[in-house]
């Protein structure tokens, strides 16, 4: 082990933290070897995964698993090259896969007040200059109607143009059909698709589009949402602005694009139950994908049932002891 630690370190020229982890990852598998009373070169693949098995059920997450397995397979392949053994014992052991973490989305009624969310009229009313707060206002709300309206990533908001042309298709940018009612979007894998816009969504961008060059600043300029200069929005920029807006709003967390794409496809799940149309809407090439909002439907489901089932919370029965000799019912 000691050669293989100066190997790493002398040679790979790794960093001198990766070579303290490797070091932690040796001393693991050197307990191990002394709990099966093997050397480290004479243990097996069965051995290994006892092993995993044993850290799983203490707890290890799968990726720190998948991480200690990473640093043994890398030593038992620099032993094989040494000759030091016929083959690499954890070659084909792989960790526990991780559970799926559910994404995270709004309860119905704070992606409306958020989506709902105006600032008062006085702040309005210099809407036309292209850098007073009442603009930039305008199109914050007209971004986020749309992300909540038509489950957008953000990628595809910001790819959108003011209208179709031959270059933005040839380039991959999507457009909004107003009189349709309808985003055209690029999504991964430059796979198309057209996504309904709700009605207070087209208002909102209805209202932004007559502000956005009301100086005729950038003619030139066809992304739909721009920055105070006049460039395309970054996702950066977007994702700053939704979470202050969302503080504005009052709610309780603070809010990221993606989160109101998992709103918009849990609420529509629980309302509609059609899991093939929200995979449509969304964009999913696997319906395994879109198939984790069903658990966010459920658990929607279960709380509603623990808020409102008059039984949903018995008391606690006692059950009484048996006393010595009397037989089990």
């Amino acid at each position: 082990m000691v050669a293989y630690l100066q190997h790493v370190e002398v040679e790979k020229r790794l960093a001198a933290r990766t070579v303290t982890l490797y070091t932690e990852d040796m001393r693991k598998l050197q307990r191990a070897a002394t709990e099966a009373k093997q050397d480290v070169l004479q243990l097996q693949a069965f051995h290994i995964r006892k092993q995993v098995a044993l850290m799983h059920s203490q707890g290890r997450s799968a990726r720190g698993i998948a991480l200690i397995l990473s640093g043994w397979r890398g030593f038992y392949h620099w032993a094989v090259l040494q000759g030091l053994v016929p083959n690499n014992p954890v070659l084909d052991i792989k960790a526990p896969k991780a559970a799926r973490p559910l994404p995270k989305a709004l309860s119905a009624d704070d992606a409306v007040q958020l989506a709902a969310f105006r600032r008062s009229s006085s702040e309005l009313a210099d809407a036309g200059n292209g850098t007073a707060p009442g603009w930039l206002e305008l199109r914050d709300a007209a971004m986020t109607e749309l992300l909540y309206s038509s489950g957008l990533r953000i990628a595809e908001l910001l790819g959108l143009d003011t209208q179709a042309s031959a270059q933005a298709e040839q380039q991959g940018r999507g457009w909004i059909d107003m009189l349709a009612g309808e985003a055209h979007v690029i999504g991964k894998g430059q796979k198309r698709r057209s996504v309904p816009v709700g009605a207070p969504a087209l208002a909102a961008l209805q209202a932004w589009l007559q502000v956005r060059d009301v100086a005729a600043r950038w003619p030139d300029q066809p992304a739909l949402f721009i920055s105070s200069r006049g460039q395309r929005m970054s996702a950066q920029s977007a994702w700053l602005r939704l979470r202050q807006r969302s503080q504005q709003a009052g709610l309780p967390v603070p809010v990221h694009p993606h989160m109101l794409r998992h709103s918009f496809a849990s609420h529509v799940l629980q309302s509609s139950s059609d899991l093939r149309a929200v995979q449509e809407l969304l964009g999913h090439a696997n319906i395994a994908t879109t198939q984790v909002y069903t658990r966010l439907d459920f658990q929607h489901l279960a709380k509603v049932y623990d808020a409102a089932h008059p039984r949903a919370h018995l008391p606690q029965v006692s059950v009484p002891e048996r006393k010595d000799g009397e037989p089990e019912r």
